[in-house]
């Protein structure tokens, strides 16, 4: 029978039965029936229209750039859109035959998960500004765990990374090993009477918490201080408290900066300098910039480790970690990518959204 039919999303036509069906592909003259209201089908599964437009919209009001779309632009857009549609069916289908489909407990456990740092309340605002419904919330949930379950058990259950190209790879990059100058894991709680960074996006910190004013900042900052000279978890109220929007959401990590970079400022350098790997900094002033007196804010530094410069060998087991985990993460996504090419090639797609764009450019 002629039509337009291909595997992996267009990256293969399927051979016709005759030239004749080769041409009427071209001419869009043997397009297989279907409803307005679908925009393409995997294994004879349709994807709804309303599914496209509604990423669609969502990406739209999300952008950062006012400038209005030429209708080449909104076409390549939607065909990328749907090309991610595509695959997540192709996924849910494969998991579905193998079992591995999310479950409810699954889901309700996932969605718990994200709801545990927050009041019903503060959630509900969440859910409303991100424009989402619950059960979108929830589909999209049970979509990531049925991924995640597919490759866990299809690719990185099947992963092993030898002691002996862990000892090879270091070897070849034993230079990346070799610490120019002492670096400083450090954890930060900041509080400040500036505005909101994060005004735009929600709040900073898990409980929206921010000062307003400098007395405000100072009574904030010392009443965190007396709950970590207590032994409370510094992680967990910078998570819930700092007024620092990129650290935050990680426990005020700050990841490892450098002693040159430290030495900035010299008074954070010489607080930091005592500290051993556990300890926290008193209250410091944060100045409006380099050479100003002007406070804006207090911290709270935390030494998490600290690394000296010079070459580390492959005895130190976090060097071998850290190999190890880049071994395999690089061999993970390699699979995956081959993974879901191979799940394509395999799956029967027509996407009636590139007949349309095909047949309406070359007319």
């Amino acid at each position: 029978m002629n039509r337009t039919c291909y595997s992996v999303g267009g990256l293969m036509w399927r051979r016709c039965a005759t030239m004749g069906a080769m041409a009427c592909v071209l001419l869009a003259g043997c397009q297989k029936q279907h409803g307005a209201e679908v925009i393409a089908s995997v294994n004879g599964h349709a994807i709804p229209r309303a599914d496209l437009d509604h990423y669609y919209d969502a990406q739209q009001k999300n952008k950062q750039d006012p400038a209005p779309e030429t209708a080449e632009q909104a076409d390549s857009e939607r065909l990328t859109i749907l090309r991610g549609l595509i695959d997540q069916e192709i996924i849910e289908q494969r998991a579905a035959k193998m079992g591995l489909t999310a479950t409810n407990d699954e889901v309700d456990g996932k969605l718990n998960e994200m709801k545990a740092p927050f009041t019903e309340d503060q959630f509900q605002q969440r859910l409303k500004a991100s424009g989402q419904t619950l059960e979108e919330v929830r589909r999209d949930l049970r979509r990531s765990v049925t991924l995640d379950k597919l490759l866990n058990k299809e690719i990185n259950s099947k992963i092993n990374v030898t002691d002996g190209e862990v000892s090879t790879y270091f070897n070849s990059h034993k230079a990346d090993f070799n610490l120019v100058e002492n670096r400083y894991h450090l954890a930060q709680i900041v509080v400040t009477s500036l505005p909101d960074q994060a005004a735009q996006g929600g709040p900073t910190n898990l409980q929206g918490s921010k000062a307003s004013t400098d007395a405000d900042a100072k009574k904030k900052i010392q009443s965190l201080k007396n709950q970590i000279d207590t032994g409370a978890d510094f992680g967990a109220l910078a998570a819930n408290y700092s007024e620092n929007a990129q650290t935050a959401s990680n426990g005020g990590d700050m990841g490892f900066p450098s002693e040159s970079q430290l030495r900035q400022d010299p008074a954070m350098f010489a607080a930091v300098g005592k500290l051993k790997a556990g300890e926290t900094t008193d209250i410091l002033p944060m100045f409006a910039g380099p050479g100003s007196k002007q406070v804006i804010g207090y911290f709270i530094l935390k030494m998490l480790s600290r690394e000296s410069a010079g070459q580390r060998d492959l005895t130190n087991p976090a060097v071998q970690q850290n190999i190890r985990d880049q071994l395999r993460n690089s061999r993970s996504q390699l699979l995956k990518s081959a993974y879901l090419e191979m799940v394509r090639d395999q799956a029967k797609v027509e996407s009636y959204l590139a007949e349309e764009i095909f047949t309406k450019g070359a007319k």
